[in-house]
């Protein structure tokens, strides 16, 4: 047995966070480029934004109605009305034309500039229109306080606030706030370009008739919709038959040209193993091989002039957890996420976990609140090559090592997973 076979062999298995640790170093932040506006949506945003103005910058209208002097209704009630001349009309998106002086209002609409002289909206269905002489008036038969109805400036933001801070995913609302402080063009990480391989004979394209013996390569469009999902941008390339020198070729040249290369299958020590082999041999400085976790226990993690490579198993509950336990974060680090792990819940085990675990077990499931208290429900099926209720499971629920398995009703850590409900 040569060298390389002996060390595929001798494999010291690491807990998942000491694993996570060795990561993380070689998850350097992409650089930033500036997009559109329009094209920032789910992007991750590379540096703090501040408030280039305050928010509203002009007294605006809380309403449609009448901008006064507060002043000219003191003592007012129905037996003592005051009336008031409309000398203005101001729509939204308008100025004043009219100084007001005592004894004068102006008509406004919901949004528009409030004259300076005024400290006040009424409201329309508060008045009534009098008219005399060839002149309109309003009927005021109660007092306004100061400030009644009126947004002042800088209400919610003032003039070099902190809008977003770097590390920020943008949705609709970071968009919309953008949009209002006219930033159009926006600062964001590059996404890193990730390769991703399959490896194995076995594999049929999606698109190849079924063959007795062989399944098709479900795993490669996993990882890149999870891809996807976590900021990156996914490549994907033909799978790699079992030959060592293929493999290596392939490998090495993604590495000079993507950011990170992700491979699923070939990770055991079978024969056919090529990645095992592959990491083992030297090309490649080994982070680690082996993981006290099911499923996934052989995941495996290396590096190449800085950039990670994640060996992931064929199977595809295995290489589904390996992709979130390691791979997501480290692409989230690349992007700048301040906390780029799996948000961390507890729940209550709602039924029996029976099996028995050397290893920390991450047993896929759904989250169910009842009554103000959230549960846990492992999935029925959670072997390593059950593929099926991936699509049913919105965390993953930590099962420690048992030699009698978890009752129900015990309280367990949960890791969520991203779209999950909670």
């Amino acid at each position: 047995m040569n060298e390389a076979d002996q060390a595929k062999f001798r494999r010291k298995a690491l807990p998942v966070a000491e694993a996570q640790t060795r990561i993380m170093p070689y998850a350097k932040e992409t650089e930033t480029e500036i997009v559109p506006l329009p094209e920032a949506l789910g992007r991750i945003l590379a540096e703090r934004v501040t408030a280039p103005h305050p928010y509203p910058h002009f007294r605006r209208s809380g309403m449609d109605g009448f901008a006064v002097l507060s002043g000219d209704t003191t003592g007012c009630h129905a037996e003592q009305p005051v009336l008031l001349e409309v000398v203005d009309e101001i729509p939204a998106g308008s100025v004043p034309k009219v100084k007001l002086t005592s004894g004068q209002a102006a008509r406004i609409m919901t949004g528009a500039k409030v004259p300076d002289e005024a400290d006040a909206v009424v409201m329309f269905e508060m008045t009534e229109s009098v008219v005399q002489e060839g002149k309109t008036y309003i009927r005021l038969i109660r007092e306004i306080e100061k400030g009644k109805n009126i947004t002042p400036v800088g209400l919610e933001l003032s003039q070099g606030d902190v809008i977003l801070e770097a590390g920020r995913k943008l949705s609709a609302g970071e968009i919309s706030v953008l949009a209002t402080f006219g930033l159009h063009q926006v600062p964001v990480r590059k996404r890193p370009r990730i390769a991703v391989f399959s490896t194995g004979s076995e594999l049929l394209r999606i698109d190849e008739p079924l063959q007795d013996g062989r399944i098709r390569n479900s795993n490669t469009y996993m990882l890149y919709s999870q891809i996807i999902e976590a900021g990156g941008e996914p490549i994907l390339f033909d799978a790699i038959e079992d030959d060592l020198a293929q493999a290596k070729a392939q490998v090495e040249a993604a590495f000079a040209n993507y950011d990170m290369v992700v491979t699923t299958g070939g990770v055991s020590v079978g024969d056919y193993d090529i990645m095992a082999d592959l990491v083992s041999g030297g090309s490649v400085d080994m982070l680690f091989n082996k993981v006290t976790m099911r499923p996934g226990s052989v995941t495996t993690a290396a590096v190449k002039d800085g950039k990670l490579l994640f060996a992931l198993s064929g199977n595809p509950g295995a290489c589904f957890v390996g992709f979130e336990l390691f791979a997501r974060p480290a692409i989230g680090r690349m992007m700048g996420i301040p906390h780029p792990f799996l948000p961390e819940l507890t729940a209550e085990l709602a039924r029996p976990y029976g099996k028995i675990n050397n290893f920390t077990r991450f047993v896929r499931g759904r989250l169910e609140l009842r009554d103000g208290k959230l549960y846990a429900i492992p999935a029925e099926l959670d072997e390593s090559g059950v593929m099926i209720t991936i699509k049913d499971s919105d965390a993953l629920i930590i099962i420690p090592p048992s030699n009698k398995g978890m009752e129900a009703g015990v309280q367990v850590r949960v890791l969520k997973l991203p779209g999950g409900s909670f």
